[in-house]
Formats: structure tokens, sequence, C-alpha cells
């Protein structure tokens, strides 16, 4: 325990000591958390070969395409020019299996023999089939199904948003191009125009609240005057009327009253740590101008997560469509003579398949039944998919992790380079990434496992709860609601823990545990100007995405009808993410040079000297070359 500012605080941990050796990111650094990096590096290979087999046996034309009787698809190869598939005489499917476990399962249903097969595939619409077969044979409501399901299938919603995109890519790319450069210019004037911001939108918060209180005060005497009062209306639904009473206006004058009384003590006891964080945000805009590589390092984390994403996805695709077919022979007409003997369990080959060989029998055909479920592969696809989303949420956290600690090393090699830009080190982005990969590839690995391992309780806990949705009372669903947001602010205090522990490991190259210790003892010394500046952060920061929205949503409107608008915030958004990193290294290696040094010619501050005067220190070498001057 430690005493800072009168108290006592728990888990703080002791201050750190002055190291004379000590200049910044250390160098001379080792290979840290091995365990869980060949843990990680196992998996990986483990990824690698599930989805390697699942490409052997996968086939995702079963997703995309229809398979006739006969196993073909439609839509591609010799049916190219047919893409619909049509059953014929279906209500004697109906009789014999269950509708929906042919349609999943992919059983053929033994209807009678219509252009040789049970299920044919054919160019014409889907009214043009209702059309021409109805006076043959009843056409099953299936085919009405089939048609939804293919106007909103993956492949038309894909093949809409290409065209859409098709059209109107320059638009795009003006967009991205606007909201780029408007959200690198917010961020670099920080530099000059936070101070301004800052204090404009706390008097502005004040002000509103000014107005608040005068305009309950304002309500209340009119009611007052009125003699309307809660008694008059009683117990009622009907909300609105509790407006139109004295009391309740009265209450929403005390509650502003309280809340804008803790806001302004708030702001006068705490003013010298909004202005840290404001010279800490200052500072964070000085350090992306000097390594402007910065802000293009999210492209690198896009690109990565857009690989995983892919793998993903497509694994999971070739999984699912997995096993090899099983083909049947089956008499189309088992009213015919001579069909008895045939009874469905005879495998065949449909490409060497001729009818011939059942001459007792012109209605047989070798019919595609299902896929094989019997080989150990297809008997475990339900863990290779489990596996497939645990490994995918694993490297997505670790791509995540490595562009924090890349980005914490580059703005750490900043801070504690004693004459900016002098002393900063060449091609500090690279050297970041270099250190995160060869030697804290494990570290990474460790913080990335242990929140994929509580957001897979949280998709366990979402899956018991849709599952048991329907028969939940009143006390099973605040159980259930309380459990869900235990695990939400769980892997909230996570991923704040990973963060900063990220920025101890780029630092000092110690393992994660020793790391997200140290960080979180000194985050705890520091606990008021850590609320502070994550607030006076947020708020700036709240404040530039929704000018940057506001902007280019309004243009985007315009040209595209709102429908563009996500893409613009998904790319300027990671611009956001980088100077909130920056922020929170700087403030990291602020509270170490606070603690390790005292501003001597021996341990001389390495902050700037904005931050020095808000806290009315400075270092004597600089006073002995002023005196010298």
């Amino acid at each position: 325990k430690l005493l800072i500012n009168g108290e006592c605080l728990p888990f703080s941990g002791q201050a750190a000591q002055y190291d004379h050796n000590f200049k910044g990111p250390v160098k001379n650094r080792g290979c840290t958390d091995i365990i869980c990096c060949i843990l990680f590096l196992l998996v990986i290979i483990g990824y690698i070969v599930v989805g390697v087999l699942a490409w052997i046996y996968g086939d995702p034309r079963d997703v995309l395409y229809a398979r006739n009787s006969t196993g073909w698809f439609c839509g591609v190869g010799p049916n190219k020019d047919r893409p619909n598939l049509l059953y014929f005489d279906i209500l004697k499917c109906a009789m014999s299996v269950n509708v929906m476990a042919s349609v999943l399962n992919g059983f053929q249903c033994p209807t009678t023999q219509v252009h040789t097969a049970a299920a044919v595939c054919c160019s014409c619409s889907l009214f043009t089939l209702l059309s021409q077969t109805c006076h043959h044979h009843i056409l099953s409501c299936f085919v009405f199904v089939r048609g939804i399901i293919n106007s909103f299938n993956a492949k038309d919603i894909a093949t809409r948003i290409f065209a859409d995109f098709a059209s109107s890519w320059p638009w795009i790319i003006l967009g991205l191009v606007i909201a780029m450069l408007v959200s690198l210019l917010f961020l670099l004037l920080l530099r000059f125009t936070a101070p301004v911001m800052v204090w404009v939108l706390i008097f502005g918060v004040l002000a509103a609240g000014a107005y608040g209180i005068w305009h309950c005060a304002w309500e209340y005497q009119n009611y007052k005057q009125n003699s309307a009062t809660i008694t008059t209306i009683g117990f009622t639904t009907n909300f609105q009327s509790y407006l139109e009473v004295q009391e309740t206006w009265l209450a929403f004058l005390i509650i502003l009253c309280i809340v804008e009384g803790i806001l302004l003590l708030t702001l006068i006891f705490l003013r010298t740590r909004i202005l840290i964080a404001i010279a800490l945000i200052q500072e964070s805009s000085k350090a992306i101008s000097y390594m402007m590589s910065a802000l293009l390092y999210p492209v690198v984390t896009f690109v990565l997560l857009l690989v995983c994403v892919a793998y993903w996805g497509a694994t999971a695709l070739y999984l699912a469509t997995s096993g090899s077919p099983t083909y049947k022979v089956v008499a189309l007409n088992s009213t015919m003579s001579g069909c008895s003997g045939i009874d469905g369990t005879e495998n065949c080959d449909p490409l060497n398949f001729t009818s011939s060989d059942y001459p007792d029998c012109t209605s047989a055909s070798c019919i595609f039944i299902n896929y094989n479920s019997t080989d150990p592969f297809r008997k475990n696809l339900q863990y290779l998919q489990i596996y497939n989303a645990v490994a995918f949420l694993w490297c997505v956290n670790f791509v995540i992790a490595l562009g924090q600690c890349t980005l914490a090393g580059a703005f750490a090699s900043y801070y504690w380079a004693f004459e900016k830009p002098s002393d900063i080190p060449m091609f500090p982005l690279f050297g970041g990434f270099i250190r995160s990969l060869r030697y804290h590839l494990g570290s990474l690995a460790f913080g990335a496992l242990i929140l994929t391992l509580v957001q897979i309780m949280r998709i366990i806990l979402e899956y018991i709860d849709q599952k048991t949705k329907g028969s939940q009372n009143s006390c099973a669903r605040f159980i259930m609601c309380c459990l869900k947001c235990c695990l939400w602010c769980l892997e909230k205090f996570i991923k704040f823990i990973n963060r900063n522990a990220y920025i101890m490991i780029a630092i000092y190259g110690k393992n994660f545990c020793v790391s997200a210790k140290n960080a979180f003892q000194l985050l705890m010394r520091n606990v008021i100007r850590v609320v502070v500046l994550d607030k006076v952060t947020d708020l700036l920061l709240f404040f530039g995405k929704l000018m940057v929205v506001g902007g280019v949503g309004v243009l985007s409107f315009f040209f595209f009808s709102g429908r563009i608008k996500n893409l613009l915030l998904i790319y300027f958004f990671p611009l956001f993410l980088v100077y909130n990193m920056c922020v929170d290294t700087l403030f990291l290696c602020f509270l170490e040079d606070l603690e390790r040094n005292d501003g001597s010619a021996e341990r001389p501050y390495f902050m700037s000297k904005g931050l020095m005067k808000i806290l009315n220190k400075s270092n004597k070498i600089q006073k002995k070359q002023k005196a010298q001057d």
C-alpha cells in the first residue's frame, strides 16, 4: 500500500526507481512467455492443417448452387444456362420423407420420372415453371420457398453490393480521402487548439446545466402558480402527465443543481490535472507530427484482420460442405413391374451409371442422396468448427495486440528522446514492430488468449440465453442479464489491462504478467490523473468523431443516400485509435518519468517544458544553460 494524496491505496506497489542505464525502450531484451509462444504457434499450425483438410474435402458449390438428381450442379458446367432446380411430383417426396430434412441433408426425392430425373436444372423463371408444369404434376410450395431464399442469398447480396461499389467507386475514394484528411487535420491541430477546445467543451457542459436549472425553475414556478400538483393526477401510465406538475420539475431542478455543483467542484479541485491532460494531448499531436508513418499502421492491422476473417470464413464454408457424396440406385417409379428389387440401398456412380444395367426396371436412376457422415472427418466437423472459431478469435486479438505494442514502442521512443526530434531513433515504428515480433510473440499471445477466453464465455452465455429464452422466467432473465453484464465488464477490464501491459512490454521488455502488474500499480498510484485524462481524451475524441461523422456523413448522404457512410467511419476511426494509443503511451511514460527522475543534472525530466511548467518543475541543467546565456 502507498499513501497518495492523503489516501492509502491498495495494490499500488512501490514507485519506480531511478536507473541511469534507462534511455527509453530497452534494447537488450530477451524472449518472453515462451511456453505461450509455442502453444500459439502450434495452434496456428493446427489451424492451417484444418484449413487444408477443409479445402481438400469441402466443396463450396454445395452452398452456392443446387444439385439435380444425378448430382450435377445447376448453373455451372453442362447446366450453365439452367440455374434453377425443379422437383416434380414432390407430394410423393413429402409422403416418404420430411421435406425440410430433405432440403437440409441433400436428400433427393424418389418422384415420378420426368425428363429422366426426379429433380432437374432449368432456366425458366418460377412463374413459367408453374404455368408449364401444373397441368402435369402438383408442384410443391418448396419452389416458392427456394425462390424466396435465392432472392436473398449471399450471392445475390454480394452482387448487389458489388454493383453499387462499381457504379460509385470514384465518389467512395473521394469520401475516404476527405475523411482521412479531415481526421488527420483535426488530430494535428489539437497541438494548438486542444486547450481552447477542452475549455469550450467544459464550459459548454456547465452552461447547458445552468440553462437546464433555469428552465426547470421556470417550469416549476409556472405550475406552482397554476396549483398543478401530483395529487391532482394520481397514478397514471401516461408519463406525459407527470411533466405537467410542479413536483416533477422540482425534482429535476434539485438533481441538476447537485450535478452542476459536483461539476463545478471537480473543475476547481482538478484544474491542474485537466491542464496535464491537455498538455499530454498536445504532446501526442506533436509526436504524431514527427512520426506520420504511425497513421499508416492501421492499414497493416486492417489487412491482417481481413486475412483472419477471410481464412475463418473460407474454412467454415469448406468444413460445412465437406464429405463425400453418396449416390444410390432408386426406382423413380416403384409401381413399375421389375422395380420391386430396388430398395435404394445399392451404391452407384452417376458418371458410369447406365439404365441398361437394370433392364427389368427402366425407371432406375443413380440419385444423389446425401453426404457420407460415417467417416471420422465428417463425424468431428462440429469440433473442427469450434476449433476454427476459437483460433479465429485468438488470431484477431493477437493482431490487435501486435498493433498496440508496435505503436506503444514507437511513441515511447519519442517520449524518452531527451532532445526532440534529434534524439528520436530512425524508423521507430519499424523498430517497435520488429521488437514485438522477435521478443514478445508469446506475451502478446498470452494477453490475446486471456481476452479470447472471456469472449468465448460471453458467446457460450449468449448461446444458452438464445436456447432457453422461451422457457425463462423473470428471475432467470434477471440472472442471465447480470451474468452478461459481469462478463461485459470483465472483457472491458481485460482490454484495459492488456492495453497498458503491452505499453510496458514495449518499453521494458518484461513478460506479460510482470508488465500487467507494473502497469496496474503505476495507474493505481495515479488513479485521479488516470480518470481525468481518460475523460478529457474521450471528450475531445468524441467531439472529433462527431465532427467528422457529421461533415462526411452529410456529404455521403447527398451522393449515396446514406449507404456508404459506415464505410467512411471504418476508415477514419483507426486514426483516432492510433491517437488514443499515443495518449495512453505518453501518459504511462509521463508517470514513470515523474517517479524515476527529479529534475537534477543526473536525473533530468524527459517531459516537455509545457508539462514541467504546469507541475512547477524544471531541469537544473536548463537553469544552468539559461544562467550562462
